[in-house]
């Protein structure tokens, strides 16, 4: 991280030189952002609870283009995490929401300094640097604690034919969500980085209703994936609309996958040769819209030969040594990814549900909730003989001031309940409530 921030500091001095540019100051934007959060996760069946509160800070300056056919930019990210209440004892050595200290303690702060440089040309734009964050579905950062998860590496989109948006690029290393630090990349049960991440794919709007995507991905020694997509809008009436997504993921092993060291643990579950990815994952789900109203149905299902993979960050050192800072914690383009559970075990068939409903249709603009259940069966034990079935609740409700002063500030209570048997993660309750607020400068 700390040579790519020197890289992009050597690049803002040479730009500023050509700061007179139009475009490059003159389509700046800086902004900060602010997210209080408490987070507490009750683990019912005893073990280390996790109660602790902090305040997160994001300064993010993007610098606009200079003039040219080929334009120039930089992005620079500043992260500061404050330790607010652990309470005494509950904050795990494991957590990921703070960095833990020799003692086991929580930090009382963290920060890192990242950013990238940029180019564009026509309809085309690379980024190069430590502070990217992507969301396709075959990466998506995590932004569920106090400060996001970032990439460093290159990525490449280009929007030069109409309707078609291409992706590529290569990752080397992660930052966590509550770390300082970078570390290279692996799956869950990996002791060994990878340091990389290939992808490339596309988004084609057939029409203004119809999108289809597919991407590959290729963590060296661990996996490759491919991914097909389809979403559907269907307009019924003025306020009425049916959607319908369809997900599918192929992935398959690569390299020393398998091995000791580049070990995926299939979830804790069932593998029909352990340690190795082997998985074809499909996903249905279909959102009836009216008015304010919105009612979503789907089924989910992991196939038999081993769990969902997707990219995780190594928390491990170059001689396999594990290391608890804070740098955990990845998230995945599927529904089940929820608050507490997955669902992405080996044979695990989920039915979902959920109902949203947007207060704004009865007069109270930026109040939004919602509840969500889902169920996974069929979960194949690791021995592979027998299955169970595990459960989950989740309700949120969130608000954003809409004018006065205080404008753009949202809160949002979320509570989740996860019930499971067999070998399941253990049952947990957990609550978060955060607050957010974005002050733009430019």
């Amino acid at each position: 991280m700390y040579k790519s921030t020197l890289a992009i500091a050597v690049a803002v001095g040479v730009l500023a030189q050509q700061a007179g540019a139009a475009g490059f100051l003159e389509d700046s934007k800086l902004s900060v952002s602010s997210r209080t959060m408490y987070y507490d996760a009750d683990n019912r069946e005893g073990g280390n609870d996790n109660r602790e509160s902090g305040q997160g800070f994001k300064l993010d300056y993007l610098s606009g283009f200079t003039q040219g056919t080929v334009g120039f930019g930089v992005d620079i990210q500043a992260l500061w995490g404050i330790h607010l209440d652990g309470g005494r004892g509950h904050h795990p050595n494991n957590s990921t929401f703070f960095p833990s200290d020799t003692d086991g303690s929580a930090v009382e702060q963290w920060a890192r300094l990242g950013g990238n440089a940029k180019a564009r040309f026509s309809k085309t734009e690379a980024h190069f640097g430590s502070a990217l964050a992507p969301n396709l579905p075959i990466l998506v950062s995590n932004d569920g604690r106090l400060l996001p998860q970032t990439f460093e590496g290159g990525t490449i989109q280009s929007k030069e034919i109409d309707n078609l948006t291409l992706n590529a690029g290569q990752l080397t290393h992660a930052m966590g969500r509550a770390s300082s630090n970078r570390t290279g990349l692996a799956v869950a049960g990996g002791t060994q980085d990878s340091n990389k991440f290939q992808f490339a794919g596309g988004d084609w709007k057939v029409t203004k209703d119809l999108t289809l995507q597919y991407y590959y991905a290729n963590l060296e020694d661990y996996y490759k994936q491919h991914f097909l997509g389809l979403t559907h809008v269907f307009p019924i009436a003025e306020d009425q609309s049916f959607k319908t997504d369809l997900r599918y993921f192929d992935s398959s092993s690569d390299g020393a996958n398998g091995d000791a060291t580049h070990f995926f643990s299939n979830n804790g579950g069932f593998a029909k040769n352990p340690g190795e990815v082997d998985n074809k994952t499909w996903s249905a789900i279909f959102t009836y819209t009216l008015g304010g109203h919105a009612f979503l149905l789907g089924h989910q299902q992991v196939g038999d030969d081993g769990g969902f993979v997707y990219l995780g960050q190594g928390d491990v050192r170059r001689d396999g040594t594990t290391r608890n800072e804070g740098n955990g914690g990845s998230s995945f383009y599927l529904f089940t990814d929820s608050m507490v559970n997955s669902f992405v075990r080996a044979g695990e068939n989920t039915t979902f549900g959920q109902y949203a409903y947007d207060f704004a249709r009865v007069g109270v603009p930026g109040l939004k909730t919602s509840i969500t259940y889902l169920r996974g069966d069929d979960i194949r034990f690791k021995s592979g003989n027998g299955t169970y079935s595990e459960w989950e609740r989740d309700a949120r409700i969130d608000y954003v001031i809409q004018e006065g002063t205080l404008k753009g500030l949202g809160a949002s209570l979320r509570h989740g309940t996860f019930r499971g048997q067999g070998e399941s993660v253990a049952d947990q309750d957990q609550t978060r409530l955060i607050f957010n607020y974005t002050y733009n400068f430019l």
